[in-house]
């Protein structure tokens, strides 16, 4: 009886100790919300976990569009989250995870003054990749080790700047009596805006020929109306005074894509051509490609195909193409990346090419994501000649999408231009949360075209307006024979995308000095009736393809003479203003960032990811940066 109570206590003391063992090792989690002094959700925040106690590993998340994050799968224990976004600060937030259960915590961020952010962004350290991998674990759940977003400055390994823009020389009045027809190619890219945004977190200023003031505009959704009647597009234009200049008027014009239902996009065969040669080394390079391409991953489905084809100095298929469904194959090839070598980009995109002929999907979506620093300097080296290799590719009917990473040493000129030539889209990536937006939250138009070739042609009436001038576009700008030429290559447009572009006009009758070109001596005004309408200010024509077709469509409307602020067409100019500013443009007349500030804050509207906050936020950045740059003079 004895020996039996014995093995009894013995027994549920061993039951007692496993179960306490069982209860120490289960995980907990966090949750939390973020807001502003002012108790508004911050969507976009960068949150970061340490706990060196516990674990060496740190991991990252996004504040979704309510201002919410959680941490799963945590050793119980205490952990610091710090947080990050342009402009706003605040104090590092200690947790205390039990096992099994979730920590709630609220964290307030406060505006930060000028010299503060400035402060923050120069003392952040050069990151070593080799110390901050990419765990498995890390990027299933959405996370990257080592990875630093918006409000930190990602330094790279680079000593000297290297980096490369094309000159852009802003568009000049145009007389309408002597050209009334402007032509042009839509562009959706929108690397010029995260760009500058990263400038900016790092408290620089960016250079003239990085700001495209069109993506500026066409990095931010606009609430324009879903097409009818079966049409891809619809055509929105407005017009008022121009903020910078009262004596003259801004037209907009605006076109919404239709959006596609999940269950309506095609299956889509995707090849991602990684560049994994030794410049790709830094954090916020072949790291944040990862974390990426892992935040695309969990949102293909088994009517998808992916592929992994890398290049350095030599190119290599890491993943044959492999169901959209087998997630955990596709992070697993990813997090095997690591960066050294050369970069031969032209053999890794005549093997990514290849393989997605390969496994070319007749009415799908047949598309090469390139993601680089476009720093190509072994093999077929020279842009023209890139160009040309991509041009040829694409008459298979592939399309190119580029991903762009990293600073120091960034070819923007030739990342931009192997984009417009593969008839797909140039993003820059700068962090997490900007691949979430272009990966995910526009995946429809990032990677499924609905109408390709798209050109625009304006023609100005006379009677009402004298001169204009296009704000940006001037790398795509198109012959005005080109409009009806269905052999001119022109821009592709995804599914719910939207295009808008600005003309500023002066009106007819109002005085403009447009040097260099004398009266003519044979031509006599034109008096067709067209010109005697006085309630028409311009008229709008669109063509454009579908995806599969070989001729085009045309869509024209009519735009009168009577003006009104819209919401569209004065946030649209907010962002021009600021982008004029930043590019010291001759044309910014009255222009100032408190002024774009005013305009942009009174038209921000529907808000839903932050971003129209975000560009707020980037205004103060600037004009603080004006003022630094003030007092060095």
């Amino acid at each position: 009886m004895r020996k039996f109570a014995v093995l009894a206590l013995v027994w549920m003391a061993t039951v007692a100790l496993i179960g306490g063992l069982g209860a120490q090792a289960r995980p907990g989690q966090i949750t939390g919300v973020v807001k502003d002094a002012a108790g508004a959700l911050l969507p976009g925040v960068t949150l970061t976990l340490t706990s060196p106690s516990i674990t060496t590993t740190t991991r990252t998340t996004v504040s979704n569009q309510k201002g919410e994050f959680t941490f799963l799968s945590l050793p119980p224990g205490r952990y610091t989250i710090t947080s990050a976004l342009a402009g706003l600060r605040s104090a590092p937030t200690e947790v205390l995870v039990q096992p099994g259960a979730t920590a709630k915590v609220s964290i307030a961020m406060a505006v930060a003054s000028a010299a503060e952010s400035i402060a923050v962004n120069r003392e952040t350290a050069k990151v070593d990749s080799a110390h901050a991998p990419a765990t498995l674990g890390g990027v299933i759940g959405g996370v990257v080790g080592g990875l630093f977003h918006p409000g930190r400055a990602l330094m790279a390994r680079q000593e000297f700047n290297t980096e490369a823009y094309d000159k852009i020389d802003d568009n000049q009045w145009t007389e309408v009596g002597r050209k009334p027809l402007s032509t042009f190619s839509i562009d959706v890219d929108t690397a010029s805006y995260s760009n500058v945004r990263r400038f900016l977190n790092q408290a620089q200023t960016p250079p003239k020929d990085a700001v495209r003031i069109e993506e500026l505009i066409n990095y931010f959704s606009y609430d324009y109306p879903q097409p009818k009647d079966g049409q891809p597009f619809s055509i929105t234009t407005a017009i008022a005074g121009a903020p910078w200049n009262p004596r003259h008027r801004l037209a907009l014009v605006g076109l919404q894509a239709r959006t596609l239902d999940s269950s309506r996009v095609p299956p889509r065969n995707l090849v991602f051509l990684i560049d994994v040669s030794g410049s790709m080394m830094d954090a916020n390079k072949l790291p944040l490609v990862k974390g990426s391409l892992a935040m695309l991953a969990p949102n293909l489905t088994e009517k998808d195909r992916v592929a992994i084809v890398v290049y350095a100095g030599a190119a290599g298929l890491v993943l044959p193409s492999t169901s959209g469904s087998d997630t955990t194959t596709i992070l697993e090839s990813l997090n095997r990346l690591q960066a050294g070598g050369s970069t031969d980009g032209a053999q890794g995109i005549r093997l990514a090419y290849q393989v997605a002929q390969d496994h070319f999907v007749k009415g799908g979506v047949n598309r090469v994501i390139l993601t680089t620093d476009g720093d190509f300097n072994v093999g077929v080296t020279n842009q023209g000649d890139l160009s040309r290799l991509i041009e040829e590719e694409r008459e298979s009917g592939i399309s190119l999408s580029v991903l762009g990473y990293g600073m120091g040493n960034l070819k923007d000129s030739t990342m931009e231009k192997l984009a417009d030539k593969g008839n797909g889209n140039y993003f820059y990536i700068d962090s997490l949360a900007e691949a979430q937006k272009v990966l995910v939250e526009q995946a429809g138009g990032t990677l499924v075209t609905v109408a390709k070739d798209v050109k625009l042609q304006v023609e100005f009436n006379p009677r009402t307006v004298a001169a204009y001038r296009l704000i940006g576009y001037e790398n795509r700008l198109l012959q005005d024979q080109d409009f009806n030429n269905d052999k001119k290559d022109a821009g592709d447009m995804g599914a719910g995308h939207s295009v808008t572009a600005l003309y500023e006009l002066v009106p007819a009758g109002e005085k403009i000095d447009i040097p260099g070109i004398d009266p003519l001596k044979y031509q006599q005004p034109s008096t067709s009736s067209a010109d005697a309408r006085l309630d028409e200010t311009m008229t709008v024509k669109l063509r454009y393809k579908q995806p599969e077709a070989s001729e085009s469509s045309l869509l024209s409307v009519t735009v009168p003479t009577k003006t009104a602020m819209t919401p569209e067409l004065g946030f649209a100019a907010a962002v021009a203003e600021f982008g004029m500013l930043l590019r010291d443009s001759e044309f910014k007349g009255s222009s100032s960032y408190a002024d774009a500030r005013t305009l942009a804050a009174r038209f921000k509207g529907a808000d839903p990811h932050g971003h129209r906050a975000e560009f707020i936020r980037l205004i103060d950045a600037a004009e603080g940066m004006r003022h630094l740059n003030a007092t060095r003079r």
